[in-house]
C-alpha cells in the first residue's frame, strides 16, 4: 500500500455549485456527488486532499489566447447581449453558455490540473487526481463541447518542464480533439484517444488515419469505435494498444482522462461499458508505475459519473469498495438499488471482430513507424510559473467578500431535483 502522501486529490466545493442552465446536460453538481461518495467510503483518509489554487489569467494564457481569456473573465449573463460578435467568435452560445461565475469555474478546474502537474513534477506524489478537470474540447481561441479552458493542455505544458515525453490517454466517448490539436506537431506528447466516431457524432474528428504531422507524425493515435462496444472488446483493445504505446514511446509521465460518458446508459453516450470495464482501464494504466495525473471529463448521467469516479479513486488507492453505498448527503440519487456498480448496457455492439482487428492492426502499424522513443534534447528546465503574492489584509474586505461568496452555500432549487421534479425531464437528448 502506498503511503498516504503518495496520492494527491484536488477538490473545491465551489466547482459543483455553478449551473449551466435548466436544459443543459452538463451538471457540475456531479462533482459534489462524487466527492461526497468518496468521503462516505472514507477514501479521503488514504489520500492528501488539496483545495486547488484558482488559476490566474496569465496561467490560462500559457495556452489560450490572451484576448479569449480576457473575454471569459469579463463576460457575464447580464452583459452578454452587448457582445454578439465576440460570442460568435469565441463559440459561446447554446453548447457553451455564459453563466454566473463562469470564469471562476474555469479557474478552479484548471487550477486543480495545474497543481496536480506541479506536485507530480516535484515528486510530492505518485498519482494526482482532479475529477473536476478533463475538459478536452476547448481550443486555443474558442470554447467547444461544454469546455471553455483546456486544463489538460495546461497540465501537460507544466509536465513538459520536467519530462521529455508525456503520454495522454483519453477514454471519454468523445474524441479528445482539443488536446490532440494542441500537440499535433510535436513528438514530446503522444495523444491516444478511444472514442465513438462516425454518424456525425461530436466533434466529428478522430479518424484512425489522423496521426499527427511534421515532428508529431505518428504521435497522435486515434481508436475510432462504433456504437455498443462492450467491456471485453474495449478493455482487450485498450490493453493491447496502451502496452505497445508505453513500450515504444517510453513516457516519463501519463495523463489519463476518464470521461464517464463512455459508460452504459449515459445521456449523451452510446457505449455499453460497465463501471468495472471503465475502471479496468485505470487499473491497467496504474500498473505501469509511472507518475500519473488522472482527470474526469464528460459524463451526463450524474449518479453513474459519481459511482464511476469513486470506484476509480478506490482503484488508484488499491482499495476494493463494498457495493452497498454508505449513507451520504446525496444518497437519494442512488435509489432504488443503492449499489455502487452498474452493469454494461444492451445497445447492439456494431464493432465486429474484423473491424476491431483492422483498427488494432492500423494503430500498431503506425506505432512501428516510431522505431524507438524520440531522442528529445532536454533544455534547461524553465522555472515553475511565477505567481504573484497578494496581501489579503490590504484588499478591501467588502471586495473580498463578494456577493457570490455570500450566496454560494445557498442550494439552488433548480439544481437539486429528483423524479418528476427533474427540470431536464423532457429534454430530447440523443
Amino acid at each position: 500500500m502506498r503511503s498516504k502522501d503518495r496520492i494527491s486529490y484536488f477538490y473545491d466545493g465551489d466547482v459543483g455549485s455553478v449551473y449551466f442552465g435548466p436544459n443543459h446536460p452538463m451538471k457540475p453538481h456531479r462533482l459534489c456527488m462524487t466527492h461526497h461518495l468518496v468521503l462516505s467510503y472514507e477514501l479521503h483518509k488514504k489520500m492528501e486532499i488539496y483545495r486547488p489554487h484558482k488559476a490566474y489569467p496569465v496561467e490560462l494564457a500559457q495556452f489560450h489566447s490572451a484576448d479569449y481569456v480576457e473575454f471569459l473573465h469579463r463576460i457575464s449573463p447580464d452583459t452578454q447581449h452587448l457582445f454578439a460578435n465576440e460570442l460568435a467568435r469565441y463559440n459561446l452560445g447554446e453548447d457553451c453558455p455564459v453563466f454566473e461565475n463562469l470564469f471562476e469555474f474555469c479557474q478552479i478546474y484548471a487550477g486543480g490540473t495545474i497543481d496536480a502537474a506541479r506536485r507530480l513534477n516535484n515528486q510530492l506524489c505518485d498519482i494526482a487526481i482532479n475529477w473536476a478537470g478533463g475538459l478536452h474540447h476547448a481550443k486555443k481561441c474558442e470554447a467547444s463541447g461544454f469546455c471553455y479552458i483546456n486544463d489538460l493542455v495546461l497540465g501537460i505544458l507544466e509536465l513538459l518542464k520536467y519530462h521529455a515525453r508525456v503520454l495522454y490517454i483519453d477514454i471519454d466517448v468523445h474524441h479528445g480533439d482539443g488536446v490532440e490539436e494542441a500537440f499535433y506537431f510535436t513528438d514530446r506528447v503522444m495523444t491516444v484517444s478511444f472514442h465513438k466516431y462516425g454518424d456525425l457524432f461530436f466533434p466529428g474528428t478522430g479518424d484512425v488515419k489522423d496521426v499527427g504531422e511534421r515532428e508529431g507524425k505518428f504521435y497522435a493515435i486515434n481508436v475510432p469505435l462504433k456504437d455498443g462496444i462492450d467491456d471485453t472488446s474495449f478493455t482487450r483493445l485498450f490493453k493491447t494498444i496502451i502496452s505497445k504505446v508505453v513500450e515504444t514511446y517510453l513516457p516519463g509521465v501519463i495523463v489519463l482522462q476518464c470521461g464517464a460518458d463512455s459508460l452504459a446508459r449515459d445521456r449523451l453516450g452510446c457505449f455499453n461499458l460497465s463501471i468495472d470495464g471503465h475502471a479496468e482501464c485505470v487499473r491497467f494504466v496504474k500498473k505501469f508505475n509511472l507518475p500519473l495525473l488522472v482527470t474526469g471529463g464528460g459524463g451526463y448521467t450524474k449518479e453513474n459519473v459519481a459511482r464511476c469516479w469513486t470506484v476509480e479513486t478506490g482503484v488508484l488507492l488499491d482499495t476494493e469498495l463494498p457495493n452497498e453505498i454508505p449513507d451520504n448527503e446525496y444518497i437519494k440519487y442512488f435509489a432504488p438499488e443503492y449499489s455502487l456498480k452498474i452493469p454494461g448496457g444492451q445497445i447492439e455492439n456494431l464493432n465486429s471482430k474484423s473491424y476491431i482487428s483492422t483498427i488494432k492492426m492500423q494503430v500498431l502499424e503506425n506505432l512501428r513507424c516510431i522505431q524507438h522513443a524520440p531522442g528529445v534534447q532536454m533544455q534547461e528546465v524553465p522555472p515553475d510559473f511565477y505567481i504573484p503574492d497578494f496581501d489579503e489584509d490590504e484588499q478591501n474586505p467588502d471586495e473580498r467578500m463578494d456577493q457570490h461568496t455570500q450566496d454560494k452555500h445557498i442550494q439552488r432549487d433548480d439544481e437539486y431535483y429528483e423524479g418528476d421534479n427533474d427540470n431536464d425531464h423532457n429534454m430530447d437528448v440523443p
